[in-house]
C-alpha cells in the first residue's frame, strides 16, 4: 500500500494540536482526522480515535506494523513541515506588502511644509 497524498490543515492557537491531516492510500482510500501533536519529545502523529469511556481513547484506524507506522509518520511530518514553511513564507510576504502599502500611504499623506514668509521683527516690543 502506497501513501499517495497527505493533506495538512495547520491549526492556530490550539495548544499541542498542530494540524489535522488526511492521508490518501493508492489514490483510492482516505483516512481523515490524523493529527500532528507537539509532545514532550517533539512532534508525533496520532491516528484517528474515539473515546471508549473514562477519558480513554482507542484508535479507529492505525498501521499494523511498526515499519509502516514509521513510514506514515515520516511522510506526514515532512509534509507538515513543508506546509508550515510555505505558510510562514506567505505570511512574511504579506507582512512586507502591508509595510510597503502603509509607507506609500504615509508618503501620500505627508503634508507639504508651510511656506515661510520673510518676517521682520520689531525689536521695540
Amino acid at each position: 500500500m502506497e501513501i499517495t497524498r497527505v493533506e495538512i490543515r495547520p491549526m492556530r492557537d490550539e495548544g499541542n494540536l498542530k494540524a489535522f491531516c488526511s492521508v490518501v492510500f493508492d489514490d483510492v482510500f482516505i483516512v481523515h482526522s490524523v493529527k500532528v501533536i507537539e509532545g514532550k519529545e517533539g512532534l508525533f502523529v496520532a491516528m484517528p480515535s474515539r473515546e471508549v469511556g473514562d477519558g480513554e481513547y482507542r484508535d479507529t484506524a492505525h498501521p499494523i506494523n511498526n515499519d509502516f507506522r514509521l513510514s506514515l509518520e515520516e511522510k506526514v511530518l515532512n509534509r507538515y513541515h513543508e506546509v508550515v514553511e510555505e505558510k510562514s513564507e506567505e505570511e512574511m510576504a504579506e507582512a512586507e506588502e502591508e509595510v510597503e502599502e502603509s509607507s506609500e500611504i504615509e508618503e501620500e499623506e505627508e503634508e507639504e511644509p508651510l511656506a515661510t514668509e520673510d518676517m521682520t521683527f520689531n525689536e521695540d516690543i
